[in-house]
């Protein structure tokens, strides 16, 4: 069940020409793509297990800036992120069904970290 909602939800994802790109990055170098992967082991596994195929090992993405999570933090807010990964967007599909709050709450908590500034 889990695999196919993944599929599913994958499948949605690049017919509408998602956030989604292959996992890793060219030009990236092996240094960058372990610092942007630096974080808690539980979250950092949770990313790993449903995100990394979108958003890639780098946070870049494939598919355009709307993928690029380096600077996530910057542009939305922490309850904004939480909300785009539970309800997903046109462009991304939601995983409020598969992934547990606590699991959700710690992504949010960490990608809110990626380019944030002292200000928000």
């Amino acid at each position: 069940m889990k695999k196919a909602l993944l599929i599913a939800a994958l499948f949605g994802a690049v017919s509408l020409i998602a956030a989604c790109g292959s996992s890793g990055g060219s030009g990236g170098g092996g240094e960058s793509q372990g610092a942007a992967l630096d974080g808690p082991e539980a979250t950092v596994a949770v990313f790993k297990s449903n995100c990394i195929s979108c958003h890639g090992t780098d946070l870049k993405g494939k598919m355009g800036p709307d993928s690029d999570l380096t600077a996530v933090g910057a542009k939305m807010t922490r309850d904004e992120i939480e909300k785009q990964i539970k309800d997903g967007s046109a462009k991304m599909p939601g995983f409020g069904k598969m992934l547990k709050e606590d699991e959700i709450a710690g992504l949010a908590d960490w990608l809110a970290t990626k380019g944030a500034t002292a200000s928000q």
